[in-house]
C-alpha cells in the first residue's frame, strides 16, 4: 500500500489508516483484534484512537476501552513496533470525564500517562490534540462558530499554545511521544502552532485531522493551501460521511446495528440537501461501474494535501470490503464527474 509522509518527521504511513472509535461499542475485542491483524497483513501501518473511544454513545463507564482493546492486542502480540498509533488528548470535547479540563499543562502529562498505561506501550507516535480550547468550526459548528466571543485574544491562546509546546517538549525528551498532531483545528490556530515551533517552543505540528469527504470540503481552501507550503498533511476523519457515502441509508433505509440507528442524524449529518447529494455520489459510482464505498476512499486518497485517510469498520467483514478497494486509482472522467457532482451539491450539511 502507498505511504505518504508523516509532516517532516521521517514517519510514513500508508494512505489508508484503521479508525477504532468502535471498537468496544459496536466492534467487541476479538473482532477488533481481528480487524487489526486483516489490516496490518493488507498493508496498513497506521491506527488512529482516542482516549475518549469508544463512542456510539460515549459514556463515562467505557471511555478508554478502546485503548485498552488495542493494549491487549499489543500485549498478546508483541507487534507494537509495527505499525504507527496515534491517539489524542480531547480537552473540553470529553465531558463525561475530567470535567471537560482543558488541554493544558496540567492535564497533558497525566493523560499521555493514562493513554500509555491502557495501550500497553511505552511510546506513543502520534500525540494529537483533539479539539482547540478555543472552539472549532467541525462538526456542523461552521454554521455558527464566532471567534470572537470565545472569551479569549490571539495573546492570550498563543500564551496557552506555548504552555503547552513546553509541556510537550519534556515528553518528546522522555520518550513518550514522537511526533505532535491537531485536530478539528483551522488554519489560523494551526499557522499559530507552526510559528510558535518556528520560535523553538517546541515539536512542529505534523498532521490535521479533520473532517472530510465528498459531502464536506471544509479543508479545500485554506487549509489546503497551508498543507501544501508547511507540509502539514490531513488525516481525514469520516470519509464515508458516517456511512451516507455508502448509499445504505438512501430511501430512508435504516440498516440493523448501523451507525444511524444509534445516532439518527448521525452528527448532524442527515438532512434532505444530504440525502440528494448521496444520490448524486451513488449515482457516479453506477455510472462508471465503482463501489461507492471505493470510490469514496479513492477519492480522498487521491487529494494532494492527503497523508491518510481514517476509515471505520465495525466488523471484519465490512474491513474486508474496503480492503478490496485499497488500491483503486479514479480516472480523470470520474474525478471531473466527482467535481461537476460537487458544483451541483455543495456544503449538504
Amino acid at each position: 500500500m502507498k505511504r505518504n509522509p508523516l509532516g517532516r518527521t521521517g514517519m510514513m504511513v500508508s494512505e489508508l489508516c484503521l479508525g477504532t472509535m468502535t471498537f468496544g461499542t459496536q466492534t467487541n475485542e476479538a473482532d477488533a483484534h481481528a480487524q487489526i491483524d486483516m489490516a496490518l497483513a493488507a498493508g496498513i501501518n497506521f491506527l488512529d484512537t482516542a482516549e475518549m473511544y469508544p463512542v456510539n454513545p460515549i459514556r463515562a463507564e467505557t471511555i478508554g476501552l478502546t485503548e485498552t482493546i488495542i493494549g491487549t492486542w499489543n500485549a498478546a502480540t508483541g507487534r507494537r513496533g509495527d505499525y504507527i498509533l496515534a491517539t489524542k488528548h480531547s480537552g473540553e470535547g470529553l465531558k463525561a470525564a475530567r470535567d471537560g479540563a482543558r488541554i493544558s499543562s496540567k492535564t497533558i502529562s497525566k493523560t499521555i500517562e493514562g493513554s500509555l498505561k491502557r495501550l500497553q506501550t511505552d511510546y506513543i507516535d502520534l500525540y494529537q490534540f483533539h479539539w482547540p480550547n478555543r472552539g472549532s468550526y467541525m462538526f456542523r459548528k461552521n454554521w455558527q462558530f464566532a471567534p470572537e466571543k470565545t472569551g479569549m485574544t490571539a495573546e492570550t491562546v498563543r500564551a496557552e499554545m506555548e504552555e503547552c509546546l513546553e509541556t510537550l517538549t519534556r515528553e518528546v525528551e522522555r520518550g513518550t511521544i514522537r511526533a505532535f498532531g491537531l485536530s478539528n483545528e483551522s488554519a489560523w490556530g494551526t499557522s499559530q502552532w507552526l510559528r510558535l515551533a518556528e520560535e523553538g517552543k517546541g515539536p512542529r505540528v505534523a498532521s490535521i485531522q479533520n473532517e472530510y469527504s465528498l459531502l464536506c470540503r471544509l479543508y479545500d481552501t485554506d487549509l489546503a493551501e497551508l498543507s501544501a507550503y508547511e507540509d502539514v498533511g490531513l488525516l481525514a476523519y469520516s470519509p464515508l460521511a458516517s456511512g451516507m457515502l455508502t448509499g445504505k441509508y438512501l430511501n430512508e433505509a435504516l440498516p440493523e446495528g448501523s451507525r444511524k440507528s444509534l445516532n439518527k442524524d448521525l452528527g448532524g449529518r442527515v438532512g434532505p440537501r444530504a440525502e440528494a447529494a448521496v444520490a448524486a455520489y451513488v449515482g457516479v459510482a453506477e455510472k462508471h461501474g465503482l463501489d461507492p464505498v471505493h470510490m469514496a476512499l479513492a477519492w480522498c486518497a487521491q487529494r494532494p494535501f492527503m497523508a491518510s485517510v481514517i476509515f471505520g469498520a465495525t466488523s471484519v467483514t465490512q474491513l474486508a470490503h474496503i480492503l478490496e478497494g485499497a488500491d483503486l486509482q479514479l480516472s480523470a472522467q470520474v474525478l471531473a464527474d466527482l467535481d461537476a457532482t460537487h458544483r451541483a451539491h455543495p456544503m449538504p450539511y
